[in-house]
This record gives C-alpha cells, sequence and structure tokens, in this order.
C-alpha cells in the first residue's frame, strides 16, 4: 500500500487546477480568433480518443469491451453537453463568472445523490448546497447585468457534470478506467462532428496549432486528477481543485480588463464556500 503523502497530491491537484484554467482561457483565445465553439468541443473530444491510443495499439478494440453499453452512452452523453455548455459559457460571460459556476456542479450532484443514488447526505453536504444555491441567487440576480443565456449554459454544464458523475460512480465498480475513458471519446466525438463540421471555417497553422494542444493537453486534467487522488487523502488535497478560480480570474483581468462587478464576488465567495463543505464533507466520508 503506496504511503499518504499529501504534499505530492496537493502539487497534482494544482498542477489540474492550472491545465483547467488554461483550457478556460484558451476558450475564450480561440473564440476571439474565429474558432467556432462546435470545433474546439470536437478537438476536445477527439483528445479523449488519442490518450487511449497506446491501449489501444496495445490491447487491440479489447479495451471497449463491456457490458454496460447503455450507461457508457449516457456518460457520454452527460460528457458532450457538459463540454457544449462549459465551452459556450465562456464565449458570453465573465471567465471567473463562468468558472465560479461550474462549481455548483458539486451542490446539484449533492442533491441529486440521496433520491438518484441512494446515498445518505449529512447535514454538512445539505448546508453546503444550500448555501451553494444561494450563492448563484446572489450572482444573478435580477439587473445584475450577467448574460441569460451564458449564465444558463453554465448552469447546464454543471447539471449535466453530475451525470458524469453519477454514471462514473456506477461505471468504476466494474469497468476499467481506459474502457470508461475510449466509450467517452467515441460518444462526445462522434456526438461533436456533425457540428463541427456544419461550423466549420477555413483554419490558419496557427489556429489547428492551438487545436492541437488543447487535443494533447486538456485530457490530462483527468490524469493529473487521478494521481492526485492516488498519492494523496481526499480530504486534504481536494480543496486545491479551486484554485483554478483564482488562475482564470487573474489572468482574464491581466489580459482583458474583465472581472465580476461587488455583487458577482459575493455570489463567487457563497458558491465556492458551499462547494468547499460539500467537497470536504464528502472527501471525509469517503
Amino acid at each position: 500500500m503506496r504511503e499518504v503523502d499529501n504534499l505530492s497530491g496537493a502539487a497534482l491537484m494544482s498542477a489540474a487546477a492550472v491545465v483547467f484554467a488554461a483550457e478556460a482561457l484558451a476558450i475564450r483565445w480561440m473564440t476571439s480568433r474565429g474558432i467556432p465553439v462546435e470545433v474546439q468541443v470536437c478537438a476536445r473530444a477527439l483528445g479523449q480518443l488519442v490518450w487511449i491510443c497506446p491501449t489501444v495499439l496495445r490491447t487491440g478494440l479489447q479495451v471497449f469491451r463491456t457490458r454496460r453499453l447503455p450507461l457508457h452512452l449516457l456518460r457520454g452523453l452527460a460528457s458532450l453537453l457538459t463540454w457544449a455548455g462549459y465551452y459556450g459559457s465562456f464565449t458570453r460571460i465573465e471567465a471567473a463568472t463562468a468558472t465560479a459556476l461550474s462549481f455548483t456542479n458539486v451542490i446539484f450532484t449533492t442533491l441529486a445523490a440521496g433520491p438518484l443514488l441512494g446515498e445518505k447526505v449529512d447535514r454538512w453536504r445539505w448546508i453546503g448546497a444550500l448555501t451553494g444555491i444561494l450563492g448563484i441567487a446572489v450572482m444573478l440576480r435580477p439587473g445584475g447585468g450577467t448574460d441569460p443565456v451564458g449564465a444558463a449554459m453554465a448552469i447546464g454544464a454543471a447539471l449535466a457534470w453530475c451525470g458524469i458523475t453519477m454514471t462514473s460512480r456506477s461505471l468504476t465498480r466494474t469497468e476499467a478506467t481506459t474502457t470508461i475513458l475510449g466509450w467517452v471519446g467515441l460518444v462526445t466525438f462522434g456526438g461533436s462532428l456533425p457540428f463541427a463540421i456544419l461550423a466549420w471555417t477555413p483554419l490558419n497553422i496557427g489556429d489547428i496549432a492551438i487545436l492541437a494542444v488543447i487535443v494533447l493537453f486538456s485530457p490530462s486534467i483527468i490524469f493529473l486528477v487521478t494521481e492526485a487522488l492516488r498519492y494523496g487523502e481526499a480530504s486534504a488535497i481536494a480543496p486545491f481543485q479551486y484554485l483554478r478560480l483564482v488562475f482564470v480570474a487573474a489572468t482574464a483581468w491581466l489580459i482583458w480588463g474583465e472581472a465580476p462587478d461587488a455583487w458577482g464576488w459575493i455570489g463567487t465567495a457563497i458558491i465556492l464556500g458551499g462547494a468547499l463543505v460539500v467537497t470536504v464533507s464528502e472527501a471525509r466520508k469517503r
């Protein structure tokens, strides 16, 4: 049994937060260069397949063998909806706001875990979930100025993220990680390809290079988070995932001079507080 190393775990989780933040900022940059969001999502999906290519070359198509195809398809659909909403939100609202709203997936998962998974939700997780909902209300208050379509995309992505979490909890009991990632890649790439073809515009070498970087590095988030949890205790390292808000907000302010207003920051702080309570409570329980 590997000795617990929370320092290494925290470093890996922080690295995942940096890659996540870089991906979020790349969305804004790619959109400003005229790369359609549909093409960006398709490239992100292709990255999942690229990362399992070594396994396919080693074991053949056996990696896709499963008796739980419907659940794999459901997880793939949830991933596709998550990425579509997540990427779309960064094209319409402030990067910090979109990032903060993405953390509400923790809140929604807590609310759904009881009725859908039969999990016991303790009072701290309920407190965290209700606090997060209050934060959403503060951030998106009437007259707050946030684009309602962009906000709906971000919240929709967070809701779809619950589907990823719940199907993953079921699939990991019987399926290998490579099998799960393989089917995610197939479903999301197949589902996004028609939209990417319809939205396609000619790209120059620089745009293609940017997409190639997304393809190669974005899937590393899953690897870094998995390794972080392998080294460290979940209760000690999980909160480091929230560092990506710091990276996104600071970079968006430096590059584009954008930042939420005072009420937006208050709502963000409330959402993060609620998400942090839920994260630590669940990690300690596990």
